[in-house]
């Protein structure tokens, strides 16, 4: 594929901002909702505003040679979908959500355009006491996050996200619309259920499976100072891992936490359970334990179970990822014990140069049942899991920040070759960041599905370094 040259328009109903334009460095910025807008510059920026400009943004890079990312959100922490020169193709605008109602045998649907953000489709459902396992952030739209598979609210009940997918509509590297099922064009369906930021067409749209939303949703919290991380690992999560499958722990190590009545601010280790059970007496049995520390004396705070709601809970992610900051991310999938890989993390998260950097670490983050992990690129590489965050506001801090990210993630995998989830890995760190994403067998069939949809590469694969 060549480098873009100026050439006529195609006939769109949104808009096309070729660089140079005024507006350019807008639009360019505004495809990664990270503060970090990456140094590589698209020669032209489509930004969509229906399917039918879809089609002929594909159209259009193909005859003019020109390799082609997509952005369906912006909420890609490396910024995948810019790339220098050629097309960017920004989906930002496609907004559909359209629920349909259950029908006999028929469960209850909704139909999504890939910006819609899991505020959004939480908004749409709770009134119809529905639900579905959005993502943990309010502002990531379902586009990539169903691409890469997806890790979302009560997934280790409902698995992961992209299983609820029942039909994805694509627009394929000829300009072609075709409607993936299991039954229709299966080979896509498989890879758009986890390829991520390297699946080899547009989607557009999604079917999606809806779940009946909970009857009470509770979550508890006790936090201890980052240097208990050993006891406190130790102790929660043989308890995560008995619970019923409807409860989520996750481990949150914070590089400085607030301060307290009894303690100054300071490094932190919290437990955050949260329950989508059937009833109130339910949910409070299930958190039960984490109520029950046998070293309570060393705790600096703490909530008792609370009924909250999936607006709620996005309200307390906003808090911990705000908007208009700097962010640097990478993940882990790892054979060890939450406890050894956590403890290695205690000294770098104590030094990190911004107070806002944590490390979130989810125990059994998605069902690992067969018949939720089947038909999908997607699948659980480890048997413990942790994503490190550098959070930062101030451009001057990059370099350290970034250091930092990297020393850190070198720290939790000190012999290298880790497993990665494909959403939020660093894919400009060193090594095979895209292929250690997926199982083996999976990455070939990947290539193997490329090669046969685009066979003249128009789709930009994974970012590397």
């Amino acid at each position: 594929m060549g480098r873009w040259t100026q050439v006529s328009a195609p006939d769109l109903d949104g808009t096309l901002i070729r660089r140079g334009d005024s507006g350019y460095e807008d639009a360019r910025a505004d495809v990664v909702w990270n503060g970090v807008t990456p140094a590589r510059f698209p020669g032209v920026i489509v930004r969509a505003a229906s399917e039918r400009d879809v089609v002929r943004a594909v159209d259009y890079a193909r005859e003019q040679g020109l390799r082609l990312s997509v952005r369906s959100g912006g909420h890609n922490w490396s910024g995948a979908p810019l790339r220098d020169d050629g097309l960017l193709l920004d989906l930002s605008r496609l907004r559909e959500c359209t629920l349909a109602p259950a029908a006999g045998p028929d469960p209850p649907t909704a139909t999504v355009g890939p910006a819609v953000t899991g505020q959004e489709l939480v908004a749409a459902l709770t009134p119809h006491q529905l639900a579905f396992p959005v993502g943990h952030c309010p502002t990531v739209p379902v586009g990539g996050f169903l691409l890469s598979g997806g890790l979302g609210w009560n997934s280790r009940a409902w698995g992961a996200s992209c299983a609820d997918v029942q039909e994805v509509r694509v627009v394929t590297a000829d300009g072609r619309t075709v409607d993936c099922t299991e039954a229709s064009h299966p080979d896509l369906f498989w890879a758009a259920r986890g390829a991520g930021p390297g699946f080899c067409g547009v989607v557009t749209g999604f079917r999606l499976a809806l779940h009946p939303h909970p009857v009470s949703i509770m979550t508890t919290s006790c936090t201890f100072p980052l240097a208990d991380t050993a006891r406190v690992t130790e102790w929660a999560e043989p308890i995560a891992r008995g619970l019923p499958p409807y409860v989520e722990t996750a481990f949150v190590l914070m590089a400085s936490g607030p301060a307290t009545e009894s303690v100054p601010p300071g490094p932190r280790i919290s437990v955050v359970a949260t329950a989508f059970a059937s009833s109130p007496e339910t949910a409070r049995q299930a958190l039960e334990p984490f109520t029950e520390c046998p070293f309570g004396e060393l705790e600096v705070a703490g909530e008792p179970p609370t009924p909250t709601s999936y607006a709620a809970l996005h309200e307390g992610a906003s808090a911990v990822w705000p908007p208009d900051h700097r962010y640097g991310a990478d993940n882990l999938w790892a054979p060890e014990s939450y406890q050894t890989q956590l403890t290695r993390l205690v000294d770098p998260l104590a030094t990190a140069p911004s107070g806002k950097s944590l490390v979130l670490a989810p125990v059994q983050p998605v069902s690992e049942d067969p018949a939720l992990l089947s038909n999908m690129a997607f699948a659980p590489l480890g048997a413990s899991y942790l994503v490190c965050y550098a959070i930062w506001d101030d451009p001057a801090d990059d370099p350290a920040n970034g250091g930092w990210l990297r020393e850190a993630m070198a720290a939790v995998d000190p012999r290298g070759g880790g497993r990665h989830y494909i959403a939020e890995a660093d894919l400009e760190a060193g090594g095979p960041r895209a292929q250690s994403s997926y199982a083996p067998a999976a990455w070939d069939r990947l290539a193997e599905i490329k090669a046969r949809w685009d066979p003249d590469d128009l789709f930009h694969s994974y970012l590397g370094p």
